[in-house]
């Protein structure tokens, strides 16, 4: 005779299993200290800046 198994048992660890993946990538995804978004955030207006310095306004030249 064959092993007895559990399937609630079973159908538990796939759960937690697949439970734990999906916070690896949620970790990866949006595990971020506020100082590194807050230095991100600093970085992209910096880049703005910059961008918008090197504009030329065409005003009226006709």
């Amino acid at each position: 005779m064959g092993n007895v198994i559990n399937l609630n048992r079973f159908r538990k660890r796939a759960e937690r299993e697949a439970t734990a993946k999906q916070a690896d990538v949620n970790r990866a995804k949006f595990g971020r200290t506020k100082a590194e978004r807050s230095a991100e955030e600093t970085r992209a207006d910096q880049a703005k800046a910059r961008l918008d310095q090197h504009q030329i306004d065409r005003e009226d030249q006709s």
